[in-house]
């Protein structure tokens, strides 16, 4: 079988890759991509997850593209308002031509020689194998399992005579209309289906093991409104985005320097929008610090609004048991249920769970080390668009690309091939995310390591990152160019 070839190819049609796709024309109109999508429909995320009130947890002018201003009155858009965002993209810079649909990549592989990738996609529903070369891959599929979703088992489950649904697999024709609901979670799902399905459910309760901090924001951005009646779209939408960033890095700050005073902060935030006889310290006061996991966002306070009404609750304890009818929990309480959503949060995968093999030799990627969170340690032309944690996602992307294109001229321009950023053992391994929430301590060791130095150190700051990524130097003492030897026979052709 013979592969076709492009310059760069792309892994994954959501946000992340189809910003990559149109920067890539718009960057280099001359040279070729492909964008090779597991499911049968762009979108990602925002395609995929279906259940009440799916939004984002990010204002739309920090996690929409920094070329294409988000002009819609609501700052905390919702899934379909996203998915269409993401298809306009698409459609404007001709990127929907170049995905191809059905494609999960099971493996790449790496020709020093050859100076190129070969990479393998398995079509989802033929079973066919695709070969495709290239001198570039953009993993751009995100870190999230999206065939397989976090689902603990609980004891007793099969004895509940209800229906249990989980978020991402949200069935369609799931009616919960004068239904008792139990959300188990409290997450950034949890707090977005609980107000969600308030005005139709008989009863909703939210129960959680432990809180989290919940902010509330107003679902439009007055300022982003106002200036885009008296600025240019782009002026506008440059001064919001530099304004949110500034807002997320000082709560950040603040949350790691003075936590105490974070804390003080968010409950004199909080405890005005709920019930006088909300108890703030057991529903709503987590015992770690704030951003030690990432805070939940509510628009316009959605959530504390629903917990006035009769309809909606919040429990916090733990599971016991399931019941016939419901949920037994430890402190003796039962919760009694229709419908339990188990809103209990996401697997992650690394990079798609795609096999990476450099010169005949599989990459172990927990031996790996994150250079700048964009690229890995003795992999060559291979690149990963990995958001913030914390702040929006697409901040960080937006960077990566930056700093994409940036190797890609200096390669072009000086004659190599190939970058690769080479392991330094002298530079100290720390996790890849400095984070505690479950989800990411599950997979913690399935990952890459990042190191406590730059350029292996990851800053979680946007300006630091600007300054880093789309104007500091691409030439230090991790970075290696070159221009292999070409081997004798094309790497193109395989059987």
């Amino acid at each position: 079988m013979s592969a076709d070839h492009v310059d760069l190819l792309i892994v994954g049609a959501g946000l992340s890759g189809i910003g990559a796709g149109h920067q890539m024309h718009a960057t280099f109109p001359d040279k070729t991509y492909r964008i090779l999508e597991q499911r049968g429909e762009l979108g990602g995320t925002w395609s995929l997850f279906r259940y009440p009130g799916v939004r984002s947890d990010s204002d739309m002018h920090t996690l929409g593209y920094r070329f294409k201003p988000w002009t819609a009155a609501k700052a905390i858009a919702d899934g379909p308002s996203i998915l269409e965002y993401v298809r306009e993209t698409a459609r404007d810079g001709d990127v929907e031509d170049k995905i191809v649909y059905h494609q999960k990549v099971i493996r790449a592989e790496w020709s020093t020689a050859d100076a190129l990738w070969t990479v393998t996609s398995r079509h989802t529903e033929t079973g066919e194998d695709l070969l495709t070369t290239a001198r570039y891959v953009l993993m751009a599929a995100g870190y999230y399992d999206y065939d397989h979703p976090y689902r603990p088992e609980f004891v007793g489950e099969e004895r509940f005579k209800g229906q249990i649904v989980h978020p991402q697999l949200w069935p369609e024709d799931l009616d919960y209309a004068g239904k008792k609901v139990v959300v188990i979670g409290s997450g950034a799902t949890a707090v977005t289906l609980v107000p969600a399905m308030a005005d139709e459910a008989s009863h909703v309760t939210m129960l959680q093991r432990t809180p989290t901090y919940i902010v509330a924001l107003p679902g439009e951005d007055k300022l982003a409104n106002r200036l885009r009646k008296h600025l240019p779209i782009t002026w506008a939408y440059g001064i919001t985005r530099w304004k949110n960033v500034l807002r997320i890095l000082f709560s950040f700050q603040l949350s790691r320097r003075r936590p105490e005073m974070m804390k003080r902060l968010l409950r004199k935030m909080t405890v005005p929008l709920l019930p006088k006889d909300f108890e703030y310290d057991v529903h709503m006061a987590p015992p770690y610090n704030p951003w030690d996991q990432r805070m939940c966002l509510v628009p316009d306070g959605d959530l504390f609004k629903a917990l006035h009404k009769h309809s909606v609750s919040i429990v916090t304890d733990h599971i016991e048991t399931f019941t016939e009818t419901g949920i037994k929990l430890k402190s003796g309480e039962e919760l009694d249920a229709d419908i339990i959503v188990t809103a209990t949060g996401l697997n992650l995968v690394a990079f798609g769970g795609v096999e990476l093999v450099v010169d005949g030799k599989t990459v172990d990627l927990p031996q790996t080390m994150a250079y700048k969170g964009i690229m890995l340690s003795d992999v060559p032309n291979l690149w990963v668009a990995i958001g913030y944690t914390n702040a929006s996602w697409t901040l960080k992307v937006d960077l990566t690309y930056d700093y994409m294109w940036r190797l890609i001229k200096h390669l072009d321009e000086t004659g190599m091939r190939q970058c690769m950023a080479r392991y330094d053992p002298s530079v100290e391994e720390l996790p890849f995310l400095d984070f505690t929430s479950g989800y990411v301590l599950r997979a913690l060791d399935k990952f890459p390591k990042r190191g406590a130095t730059r350029p292996w150190r990851l800053a979680m700051n946007y300006a630091l990152d600007v300054l880093e990524l789309r104007y500091a130097s691409i030439e230090d003492d991790a970075m290696e160019f070159s221009n292999p030897a070409p081997a004798a026979t094309p790497v193109a052709q395989a059987s």
